[in-house]
């Protein structure tokens, strides 16, 4: 039969015709039906319908009797809920009202009590100030007549301070508290007798200052908050103080000439910070104990403005005296001509050479800027700058809270004070500016007067009369004078200070230290061969490889000095005898952002050094493998193996009586002048000798790490020389000879990783050992008998141990030898 489609839209059906199974699954299929099955299956499925409905309305009629069960029981409870509820609500209405309007009458009225009660409490209470304010206002005015007993007085206008001010303006308090004596009102005589009592307290704490009594200056301060004149008394008590810091400051400035004494200003200041200090830390107490917790801040403010002018008198007459001026004009105009000159092209060059007569005797002086000068200079401010953080730091520490970090922070009086200004003006910048001149100046100087190290020589059989390591003089001076510079700036505790010159030692490290080297390492001393054929000169290879040294111990120096300065130690014993752990930066800035941003400075500093050393590093030892080592590894490679044969017939045939086509780049080889007839190894001791050869001079001049990278570079090459060679073997080897070359590659690798004087240690031997490891593996593939081969191909355990070579490459190694 066919099956009436869907109506279609566009030509396309709208819903899919249903499949044969849900046809015939439904009721109307019957008559649809094609087959006899179709028919039985049709019927089948009506029995199935009609079975389950069948079961369905049994279950209903069953279930029907529980149903009208459990309605009867519903009924039977509704009753009893009517019957309840009707009990209820007779209670409610008969027993409870009375006793609920009782219980609300009582409670309105303990309500009206305890308001009665609270309105009695309040008169009393107004009744017991205003007597208070009665008594303390005769008092006052008892104890300001005849006795003149001010600390009673001062006593009494304290307790009258404590009654509500709502209180003593009141009426009651003005109609009760005025008596024939005192007749005016409570309020207009407490503050009559404080104002009288405020005068009298200034004269007489004045005339204390001048006699110089100091029970008396004491006795009437203690007085000023009790008459609610704190500040007044705050305010003279500061300009008290700040008097005698006025005092003792011009004392101290003109007890002596700063010319004679280079640290008579820094010394000057750190007397006024001193002093000051003195006061704070002495007095703070006193104030606090009788004006209330941090009321010294407002003192230690009136102090810090005379810090201000004695400070700056301080900073300007240094200034004056010292020529700052006149020398930052020298600084900036200072030409730098050698370092200019050096930079130029060497024809044009007037500079003479770093080892000339006249250099060396001083011809080139300081154009007009002494370095003694700024040496001096430099330390004084250091002091100073020093000073003034340890100065700054004890004012926060007593002027901040201590919960959190902004106990570090300066106070807002304090940094904007004329003196944190003119510190920045007269101290930090030109701190700056001289420290980055005279650090630039003596890497200049250093390279002016820079020495070669002497006795040097590549002829492994002469030694060297100098100690390693071989570097030139400038590199010591050079390093010497970063970790003056550094320790001095961080001795200053100023963060501005350290982000200013750490870039600064930074940059000109970068420009003129590692600048002048690889000039030199182009221009002066580059090894190149004086003709065809010919090694370079002997002394322009020993120059190169020092100024190699002087790159890589200049790194180790840069980092050395850097990880002494932020790293913590454990050297300093405690009083239990016991190692305490010790931290530079955190003892000179406590803050921590501060401390972590010197450290990130510190590191920074360290990090770009070291990666713009190890670029240069890097080309210089390029350099060496290119011009000095990689010609002659290709023939000291060919005459190792020269007339050895790898297909010998039996165990005893000789092992040297074939040459080998492969050395045909060799032209002067010939046969060995062994014995034939020995199967002695030949490899390793021919290679051993010419690598020892080529190598150890080498060694003997250049550092452990300089020399170990370079033994990198050279081994890199040979192992792809020594894999080339391998491959060209194919079809020159059998069973026995691979045995036998395994042997002898086994043996140069380890000649080629133990050159003498490497310094590599194990581990460096492991490392330069894997450079050979795809060697290895080809004549160990070579040897391997057919069980472990078999293993090989079937991705057995042996498989993993030639991870350096592909499958196809296993393939084609094994296939080069003769089986």
């Amino acid at each position: 039969m066919s099956t009436p489609s869907a109506p279609a839209v566009n030509g396309h059906s709208v819903t899919p015709s249903p499949p044969a199974e849900e046809r015939i699954s439904s009721p109307s299929d019957i008559y649809n039906a094609s087959s006899v099955a179709d028919i039985k299956a049709t019927l089948t499925h009506l029995h199935e319908q009609e079975a389950a409905v069948t079961a369905r309305l049994d279950a209903l009629v069953a279930s029907q009797k529980d149903f009208s069960r459990e309605l009867g029981r519903l009924d039977l409870l509704r009753a009893h809920l009517g019957s309840q509820t009707s009990t209820t609500r007779a209670i409610s209405h008969g027993m409870l009202s009375g006793a609920a309007a009782t219980a609300g009458r009582i409670s309105s009225a303990v309500r009206r009590l305890d308001l009665e009660q609270s309105r009695v409490k309040s008169t009393l209470g107004m009744v017991e100030q205003v007597s208070e304010l009665k008594a303390c206002v005769l008092g006052v005015a008892g104890s300001m007549g005849a006795p003149q007993d001010w600390e009673t007085a001062a006593s009494f206008l304290k307790r009258a301070s404590e009654v509500p001010t709502e209180v003593v303006h009141g009426a009651f308090a003005a109609e009760m508290v005025p008596t024939a004596e005192v007749p005016d009102p409570p309020n207009v005589t407490l503050d009559n007798a404080a104002e009288s009592l405020c005068g009298l307290f200034l004269r007489e704490f004045d005339k204390a200052v001048k006699e110089g009594n100091g029970a008396k200056i004491t006795r009437f301060f203690k007085l000023f908050p009790l008459i609610g004149r704190s500040e007044v008394g705050l305010d003279v008590y500061g300009r008290y103080v700040c008097q005698g810091v006025a005092t003792k400051a011009r004392s101290n400035l003109n007890t002596g000439t700063g010319q004679n004494d280079g640290f008579f200003y820094a010394n000057t200041l750190t007397k006024l910070f001193e002093h000051i200090a003195q006061i704070i830390d002495g007095h703070g107490g006193l104030v606090e104990r009788h004006y209330g917790l941090r009321k010294m801040n407002r003192v230690i403010e009136r102090l810090q403005l005379e810090a201000d002018v004695q400070g700056g008198i301080v900073l300007d007459t240094w200034s004056d005296e010292r020529h700052i001026d006149r020398k930052l004009m020298d600084i900036k105009s200072y030409a730098f001509t050698f370092l200019v000159q050096s930079f130029l092209p060497p024809q044009r060059t007037t500079t003479p050479r770093s080892n000339s007569p006249g250099t060396r005797d001083g011809a080139a002086e300081d154009e007009g800027v002494d370095m003694k000068e700024i040496d001096g200079l430099l330390n004084e401010m250091a002091i100073m700058l020093g000073r003034w953080s340890l100065y700054c730091r004890f004012l926060a520490e007593t002027c901040n809270p201590s919960e959190d970090e902004q106990k570090f922070n300066k106070p807002k009086f304090l940094e904007e004070s004329t003196l944190s200004k003119k510190i920045g003006d007269r101290l930090v910048s030109p701190f700056n500016i001289m420290t980055t001149f005279f650090f630039r100046r003596s890497v200049e100087k250093a390279f002016q007067l820079d020495e070669q190290p002497s006795g040097l020589t590549l002829n492994p059989q002469r030694p060297l009369k100098a100690d390693p390591p071989h570097i030139t003089s400038a590199v010591d001076d050079i390093m010497y004078i970063v970790n003056k510079v550094l320790q001095q700036s961080l001795a200053t505790s100023q963060v501005a200070v350290i982000t200013s010159v750490v870039p600064t030692l930074s940059r000109v490290l970068g420009s003129d230290f590692i600048g002048m080297t690889q000039r030199k390492m182009r221009d002066e001393c580059y090894p190149k061969a004086t003709h065809q054929g010919a090694p370079p000169p002997e002394h322009i290879v020993i120059s190169f490889l020092v100024l190699i040294n002087n790159l890589d111990v200049a790194v180790d120096y840069i980092r050395r000095i850097i990880q002494n300065i932020t790293e913590s130690k454990k050297t300093v014993a405690g009083p239990d005898g016991q190692p305490e752990e010790t931290d530079q930066l955190h003892s000179l800035f406590p803050s921590p952002a501060d401390a972590t941003l010197v450290s990130q400075t510190l590191t920074s500093l360290s990090a770009t050094f070291e990666a713009k050393v190890t670029d240069l590093l890097t080309d210089g030892i390029q350099v060496v493998f290119n011009n000095i080592i990689k010609n002659r590894l290709r023939p000291i490679l060919s005459d190792a193996f020269r007339d050895i044969e790898y297909q010998p017939s039996s165990d005893t045939a000789p092992l040297t009586t074939y040459h080998s086509d492969l050395d045909s780049d060799d032209p002067d080889s010939s046969p060995s002048d062994n014995d034939p007839s020995s199967p002695r190894e030949l490899v390793r001791p021919r290679f051993s000798a010419a690598w020892t050869d080529l190598l150890l001079p080498l060694s003997r001049i250049l550092n452990t790490p300089a020399f170990d990278r370079l033994l990198t570079v050279t081994i890199a090459y040979l192992s792809r020389l020594l894999e080339k060679r391998l491959w060209a073997y194919h079809g020159r080897v059998n069973a026995l000879g691979a045995t036998r070359l395994e042997r002898d590659i086994a043996g140069l690798v380890s000649a080629a990783v133990d050159v003498g004087g490497s310094g590599a240690g194990a581990l460096g031997r492991y490392r330069h050992r894997e450079a050979f490891a795809r060697c290895l593996q080809m004549v160990l593939v070579m040897g391997m008998d057919e069980d472990e081969w078999d293993d090989v191909v079937q991705g057995g355990e042996t498989a993993d141990v030639l991870d350096k070579l592909g499958g196809e490459e296993r393939r084609r190694v094994r296939g080069m030898v003769r089986r």
